[in-house]
């Protein structure tokens, strides 16, 4: 128990109720300013935060330059933000994974779904990637540090603390060692298969860890077709095809470094033969495809989000449509399309319907047989409906 006394964020007249039902986000125009004006505080300071009739909801982190202006993550008074609750919170987390999971290869951290908001935490044994991506998480950098330290015991950690998203709360954009020496690359188990991906030039943390579930899904559809992987990376989805049986898989990435490491998985996973690359914008390999008259059994599109903002939504919705029209045209006949989105702001039912769009032009009839969700790793808040951001969805696509 703590009788630590700290500076209240007071809330208007009703805006408590999002809160109440369990919602971790304060906006900024929810705030009563005229008794806690915002510009009081300094990005990163802990508060109290009360409704407008002074009863405590709890305590958290406050940033006045950013537009989700707090976060809370304690509704216990006795157990106020701060070091204490981040051990606590890690090994909550931890718990959760190691239930799940044999061996160390998993999201430690999932931000508001682990209660902990502006942190993510990947792990490859004993390699930690951090990523910070609020003020009030910055600036308890060290505590969470020295709490990774007591609960994971890591022999290195990495801060990939250079995503966009910290600009919007007016942190700096960096990468640094915290502990240890990490290696250049990381070495992950999935499946019960070994892969490697780049850590310090890799995309995000450096693994897709929310795409396993799915992954491990694939038998089913691959077993003994041909298979397009559209937007690769290292090759998860089509190395893990050809495991799963497909006769061959070929991966598209723009990157080369990226399918360098395709064939380095395909390779020690002993699937090198079945397994092709072809390097380039996928809307142009696609194309080029198309024109080649070559033919899938089963076609995975896995692209980044297209819609970032809400003011991308138009743009991005036309471009789920002809990302899936393209891969409809390189299916046979009777062919599984698996379509996936990382876009929270397109939902799922929108993704649906933008391939039924796309296979009705075609004059193809689609039928949906299964949808995915983010791995059990990456933990949905139920309150908090942004935290639920990945849809998969598997087609059937026949004439």
């Amino acid at each position: 128990m703590t009788d630590t006394v700290l500076p209240v964020l007071r809330l208007k007249k009703g805006e408590d109720r999002r809160l109440r039902a369990g919602h971790l986000w304060v906006f900024s125009n929810e705030v009563d300013v005229k008794r806690t004006p915002l510009d009081a505080f300094a990005p990163g300071d802990a508060v109290s935060i009360e409704d407008a009739q002074g009863h405590a909801l709890g305590t958290g982190y406050v940033n006045p330059r950013s537009l989700i202006c707090a976060r809370l993550l304690s509704r216990d008074r006795r157990y106020p933000w701060g070091p204490s609750l981040l051990v606590h919170r890690l090994k909550v987390a931890l718990s959760l994974r190691e239930k799940r999971y044999a061996s160390p290869y998993y999201r430690l951290v999932h931000g508001e779904g682990d209660g902990l908001p502006g942190l993510v935490v990947d792990r490859y044994g004993d390699v930690l990637v951090v990523q910070v991506t609020t003020a009030g998480m910055e600036r308890e950098l060290e505590a969470l540090l020295a709490a990774l330290e007591k609960v994971v015991k890591p022999a290195a950690v990495l801060l990939r603390n250079d995503t966009a998203i910290r600009e919007l709360e007016g942190l700096e954009r960096y990468v640094r060692v915290a502990l240890g020496e990490p290696p250049t690359e990381i070495e992950v188990e999935e499946a019960g298969r070994r892969f490697v991906a780049p850590l310090d030039a890799g995309q995000k943390t450096g693994w897709f860890y929310d795409q396993r579930d799915n992954r491990d899904r694939l038998a089913g559809f691959v077993t003994g077709g041909r298979v397009l992987d559209v937007f690769s990376y290292v090759g998860a989805w089509g190395v893990r095809a050809a495991l799963a049986g497909a006769r061959e898989a070929v991966c598209v990435d723009q990157s080369q470094t990226a399918l360098d490491y395709v064939a380095r998985n395909a390779q020690a996973n002993g699937v090198g033969e079945r397994v092709g690359v072809r390097q380039g914008d996928a809307f142009e390999v696609l194309r080029e495809l198309r024109e080649a008259g070559e033919r899938f059994d089963a076609v995975i599109l896995d692209p980044p989000a297209f819609i970032k903002r809400r003011k991308d939504q138009r743009a991005g919705e036309q471009a789920y449509r002809r990302l899936n029209q393209a891969g409809m045209q390189l299916l046979e006949r009777d062919g599984f399309l698996i379509s996936c989105s990382c876009s929270y702001h397109l939902p799922r039912d929108t993704l649906v319907a933008q391939m039924q769009q796309a296979a009705r032009h075609l004059d193809r009839e689609l039928q949906v047989l299964a949808h995915g969700y983010q791995s059990v790793d990456h933990p949905m808040h139920p309150a908090i409906p942004e935290t639920a951001y990945l849809k998969v969805v598997y087609g059937r696509v026949h004439r």
